[in-house]
């Protein structure tokens, strides 16, 4: 989909991500912009990180099950196209996120880059269940590994997941934004203007603050009308620096 009005760069197993791309489809039903879900694997954006100095006990699992999911991906598109793979990562993010609390194991995370976990996914999303079988599959990491470099190059590696990149291959790109609220369709247009419009502000690199609520997702245990709690994020990550 070469001419796209917006690359989306995600890895399915990101709640934030999740988020920005439930807002992303708000705008999109509002302004008729065509969008690209391309891929950015955690894992790999991680491969030279040492897991347990710096991310909660579940993440390793979480974000090698993100990997294998992409792997899948990789095969959706190849085999069924880019449109297919909108269908999926809603799927997934539903399965994901938008269901009961799941315990924050390495063996619940692990879980949803299983066969068993995909293959109600993939029924769902109208895709057949032999694809499942690219989980196993490394040899699509390269691939995976060539679009997470793509997606980096657009903005510096110091940075987590979705990456989003407007109006390609000159428009601006840049990391989030990171929310936890929905917002409502009229505040999802005012959001989705000032981010362009201060992304476009040239020179213009950052804005943030490592204070993030709870996501309002059913899977971390907050309601679309509560207000998670407020933690304070590290790279990435909930731990505390040590």
């Amino acid at each position: 989909m070469a001419d796209a009005d917006i690359h989306f760069y995600f890895d399915p197993v990101c709640p934030f991500c999740w988020m920005t791309s439930k807002w992303v489809r708000t705008v999109q039903a509002q302004r008729g912009y065509t969008v690209d879900w391309r891929f950015i694997s955690l894992r790999l954006v991680n491969a030279t990180v040492d897991y347990d100095a710096q991310f909660p006990p579940e993440y390793e699992a979480g974000h090698t099950a993100g990997l294998r999911l992409l792997r899948m991906a990789a095969r959706t598109r190849a085999e069924h196209g880019r449109d297919a793979v909108a269908l999926l990562y809603t799927a997934l993010g539903d399965h994901i996120f938008d269901r009961e609390p799941v315990p924050d194991t390495a063996t619940d995370h692990g879980y949803r880059g299983t066969r068993e976990f995909v293959e109600p996914v993939l029924a769902e999303a109208g895709l057949p269940s032999e694809l499942a079988d690219a989980l196993d599959d490394a040899g699509r990491d390269e691939e995976i590994r060539a679009e997470t470099d793509e997606a980096l190059a657009l903005t510096g590696k110091d940075v987590g997941t979705p990456i989003l990149h407007f109006e390609p291959p000159t428009g601006v790109a840049f990391f989030g934004p990171v929310i936890s609220r929905l917002p409502g369709d009229e505040q999802a247009l005012e959001l989705w203007d000032h981010v362009i419009g201060l992304a476009r502000f040239p020179g213009f690199a950052e804005l943030k603050r490592s204070l993030r609520e709870r996501p309002q997702l059913r899977a971390l245990g907050v309601g679309e009308d509560d207000v998670g709690t407020q933690e304070d994020w590290h790279g990435g990550s909930r731990r505390q620096k040590r």
